[in-house]
C-alpha cells in the first residue's frame, strides 16, 4: 500500500505518504524550491466547469496525477479529499483553472510531505460522526445550462472509533435538495449508511469475545449534525408535507435511533469536523479543523 507506519516516541502511531507525495510533486514540475502553500485549495474558490477557459495545457498527466491524489486521500490525507474531488470532477476536459488547483494542492502537499494521520485512541470514546453539507454550494450561473452537477450540494463526513479517523468522503448528492436542511439530511443519511455495518461488525466482536473500546451495553454512534431542521427530523417521526418526499430513500436510520443504538446531537458549525470536507476554508479553520482530526 506504500504506507509507513511509524510509533511516535509518546505512544501514537502516525501513517504517512512522503514517497507517493513525492512522485505527485514530480510529476506535476515542483522540483525546485519554492512557495509551498497552508491549504489544500484557495480559500472561497469552487471550481467550476469553465468552459470559456483557456484548457489546460498538458504540462503533466492530469488523470494520473488525479489517481494518485484520489490514492493519497483515501488512505492517509483527509485533509485534501475536498480538494482532491473538485479537480477530478473535470477529468474529462480540464481547463488552465483546473490545472492551478492541482498544482496549489500540490504546492500544500511539498510543505506538508511528512505529515499523515496520528492515530491515539480513547478508550472512553466508541463511534462518532461528523456529518455536514454545502447547499448548492457548486452554483454558478455561466456554467449551470450545461452543468447539471451546479445544483447539486456536496456531502462531507468522518466516521471516528475511539477518537481516530476510520472513514471519510467528500462528495456531490446524488439528488438535488431542494433546502439546506434537505442537504443536510441527506448527507447525514449518507454518512450513517457506512456507520452502521461498522456498528454490526463491532457488536459481532464484542460477541465472539474481543475487546473494543464500547463504555455501553450497546455499540452505539453519536452522530453530530450542526442543522436544526436536520435533527427534528433525524430525532422525532415527524414528516411533514414539505419533507415527506424523503422518507422513502433517507429514513434507513430511523430505527436504529429509536433503539438508541444511534443518538443524534447538535454540534456547532465551528466544532464540525465535516465542514473541511464540504468547502476551501479559510486557512485559520482549516488548520483548526485538521489539528483536531489528524493531530497537527
Amino acid at each position: 500500500m506504500g504506507v509507513n507506519f511509524e510509533w511516535l516516541d509518546d505512544g501514537r502511531l502516525e501513517l504517512s505518504q512522503p514517497h507517493l507525495i513525492d512522485q505527485i510533486i514530480e510529476e506535476v514540475g515542483l522540483h525546485e524550491k519554492g512557495a509551498i502553500r497552508q491549504t489544500p485549495a484557495v480559500s472561497g474558490r469552487v471550481l467550476h466547469r469553465d468552459i470559456k477557459a483557456p484548457k489546460f495545457n498538458g504540462s503533466f498527466h492530469y488523470r494520473r496525477v488525479i489517481g494518485k491524489l484520489n490514492f493519497l486521500s483515501k488512505s492517509t490525507r483527509p485533509d485534501i479529499e475536498y480538494a482532491v474531488h473538485q479537480c477530478a470532477r473535470f477529468c474529462e476536459d480540464p481547463r488552465k483553472s483546473h490545472g492551478d488547483a492541482i498544482v496549489h494542492l500540490a504546492k500544500y502537499l511539498k510543505g506538508t510531505r511528512d505529515k499523515g494521520l496520528i492515530f491515539d485512541p480513547k478508550k472512553n470514546e466508541s463511534l462518532r460522526v461528523y456529518a455536514d453539507a454545502d447547499f448548492a454550494g457548486n452554483w454558478f450561473p455561466p456554467t449551470a445550462p450545461v452543468d447539471p452537477s451546479a445544483a447539486k450540494s456536496r456531502s462531507g463526513y468522518v466516521i471516528l472509533f475511539a477518537g481516530c479517523p476510520l472513514i471519510w468522503a467528500s462528495k456531490l448528492q446524488t439528488f438535488i435538495a431542494l433546502s439546506t436542511t434537505e442537504a443536510e439530511y441527506m448527507s447525514l443519511s449518507q454518512s450513517l449508511r457506512d456507520t452502521i455495518p461498522v456498528m454490526s461488525l463491532l457488536e459481532e466482536l464484542k460477541k465472539r469475545g474481543f475487546s473494543t473500546y464500547s463504555s455501553t451495553p450497546y455499540v452505539y454512534c453519536k452522530a453530530f449534525e450542526d442543522n436544526s431542521g436536520a435533527l427534528e427530523l433525524a430525532r422525532p417521526p415527524k414528516l411533514r408535507p414539505r419533507t415527506k418526499h424523503i422518507n422513502q430513500v433517507f429514513h434507513h436510520f430511523r430505527e436504529h435511533v429509536c433503539q438508541g443504538l444511534i443518538h443524534i446531537y447538535p454540534v456547532s458549525t465551528d466544532d464540525q469536523l465535516a465542514d473541511m470536507l464540504t468547502k476551501p476554508l479559510p486557512q485559520n479553520v482549516f488548520v483548526l479543523h485538521r489539528n483536531r482530526l489528524m493531530k497537527w
